[in-house]
């Protein structure tokens, strides 16, 4: 594996800077108080290069643009392990993020909580997840030998990708995971 270039390095520290102030503010006066030049102004760089890296605007500051999760849910159905059900892959993988984590470090908590109580960043939250239904929709399809056409295995993508914002605002979310997943794998059991 090569290590990154300096442009490569200097990109990366202008969207960490740029993140991390956008949480520092949010966190501070609301999500809905800060402005996008304010955020730039924090980080020290131009509105210009605020939407240069993070062109979803303020949203995308915490919870990027969902380009890694549609890889990441791909991989947790490719890559599970030999005899692991394509729900149990599932359910592991989201066991790993935000609300679901066992045991969060604080800037998980801290994004988890600002997540959740903003309808926003929620909202948004919930459009990255469901953005996926078609990828994840194709992988079950190609690793069951069904067709992507299957209306079951659309509406088991689609389940399973509102259960972040379902089961992730639960007061106690692992449970509320367990729960989700208890009820998919009574409706898809050969999965």
């Amino acid at each position: 594996m090569t290590t990154p270039g300096r442009r490569e390095r200097k990109k990366a520290a202008t969207r960490r800077a740029l993140s991390d102030a956008a949480l520092g503010l949010f966190l501070a006066r609301g999500f809905d108080k800060v402005t996008v030049a304010e955020i730039a102004e924090a980080a020290d760089t131009a509105v210009s290069t605020l939407f240069a890296h993070f062109p979803a605007g303020k949203e995308a500051l915490i919870l990027g643009d969902g380009a890694e999760r549609g890889r990441a849910l791909a991989e947790a159905v490719r890559d599970r392990p030999q005899g692991t059900s394509i729900l149990k892959a599932l359910k592991d993988f989201l066991a790993t993020r935000g609300p679901f984590e066992a045991e969060p470090d604080a800037y998980t908590r801290q994004v988890t909580e600002l997540v959740v109580t903003t309808p926003a960043l929620r909202a948004y939250a919930r459009a990255m997840w469901t953005d996926n239904e078609e990828s994840l929709t194709t992988v079950i399809a190609a690793e069951t030998g069904r067709d992507a056409d299957d209306l079951s295995l659309r509406l088991l993508a689609r389940y399973v990708l509102e259960i972040p914002d379902i089961a992730g605002t639960a007061p106690n979310a692992p449970a509320a995971l367990e729960v989700a997943f208890e009820h998919l794998t009574r409706g898809w059991p050969d999965l």
